[in-house]
């Protein structure tokens, strides 16, 4: 998805000009000026194409995703830093990475776009089913994502080890608890990268106070980064009242 939207200055100054005769103590004549802007935010969401293995949930570092039932999808949560593992760790894609931006220069321009997130390995070692819980309810098959489960009439559910990914759906939604799973999953892909300016930082304490997971630190008067721990999340570099930390995508993964 890459889209954009515009429309004129003159007419959202227009509708702020609508908007201001319901307001009280503003005058009739009230004309609104809007000045030049811009405006970059990042969002992510689920789409309805979760198969429910929880994945995103099991590797989230601050718990930000409700995991999901046979019922209902998985669904991101308020206290989301926007760090990218879910969308780096979901089999099926359906974890979606979106960057908008508003600009009001000439025109007022909206643009969305999907940001092209790079998936980790997943591997399936071993998978089973205890023919002794299986109920065959069908579940299982419903949000296998490569159909690699079947049942027959009467049977139990049979798992065709060359289709299966390994992404643990049916582990997960199974009733009975009847399959288990051993998989291997590759380790987070770095796609960007935190940029300290320790000439510009004032050591306000600002980014570790605020870092879901300790990974800065202000040790004297130098900002410190743990890089084997950092998440590269959205956090510090956005509460930094002084511009010191900027977090940029990799050119590769853009």
């Amino acid at each position: 998805m890459d889209i954009t939207f515009k429309k004129k200055k003159q007419d959202l100054e227009g509708e702020l000009k609508i908007k201001s005769l319901d307001i009280e103590h503003i005058d009739e004549d009230f004309q609104p000026e809007i000045e030049s802007c811009a405006l970059k935010q990042k969002f992510i969401t689920i789409s309805p194409e979760c198969v429910r293995c929880n994945l995103c949930v099991e590797e989230c570092p601050v718990e930000a995703i409700n995991p999901s039932e046979s019922t209902k999808s998985a669904k991101i949560l308020y206290n989301c830093v926007k760090c990218e593992i879910c969308a780096q760790t979901c089999p099926v894609k359906a974890v979606k990475v979106i960057e908008s931006t508003s600009s009001i220069d000439e025109d007022v321009k909206y643009h969305i776009k999907d940001l092209k997130i790079p998936h980790r390995r997943l591997r399936m070692n071993e998978i089973k089913v205890d023919e002794d819980k299986c109920k065959t309810c069908n579940t299982c098959i419903k949000f296998c994502p490569t159909e690699a489960i079947t049942v027959e009439e009467d049977e139990k559910a049979i798992i065709d080890k060359s289709l299966c990914i390994g992404c643990g759906a049916c582990v997960n939604v199974c009733p009975e608890e009847a399959i288990t799973l051993e998989r291997d999953l590759g380790p987070v892909i770095k796609t960007k990268e935190l940029l300290i300016d320790q000439e510009t930082c004032v050591q306000c304490q600002v980014c570790e106070e605020n870092c879901p997971i300790d990974a800065i630190k202000l040790e004297g008067d130098k900002v410190t980064l743990n890089e084997d721990k950092c998440i590269l999340c959205d956090v510090c570099s956005t509460k930094c009242p002084v511009g010191a930390l900027k977090l940029e995508r990799l050119p590769h993964e853009s």
